[in-house]
């Protein structure tokens, strides 16, 4: 399955900006992105309590998986962004 944002483009001259910005130096970049996994880490959290009440264990205990997921993969992020930091 194809990701909505992997052939994302700009869509106004701001965005272009910004993305040159960040490319300009990876470790903000990657420090962007550590951000926004651990805003959707919280969104997939915000999930659980609700299956869990409602009987779905199954539908709690995937997102339970996909929440620790993304906490792996924000971490890993975080460590790439000081990695190229140090190589910049």
């Amino acid at each position: 399955m194809d990701s909505p944002h992997r052939d994302h483009q700009p869509q106004t001259a701001h965005d272009a900006g910004t993305l040159g910005a960040m490319s300009a130096n990876p470790s903000v970049a990657l420090s962007v992105m550590a951000d926004h996994v651990d805003r959707y880490q919280q969104e997939v959290g915000d999930f659980v309590p609700g299956f869990q009440h409602s009987q779905h264990d199954d539908v709690a205990g995937a997102l339970v998986e996909a929440e620790r997921a993304l906490r792996s993969a924000a971490r890993l992020l975080r460590r790439a962004a000081k990695l190229a930091a140090a190589a910049h």
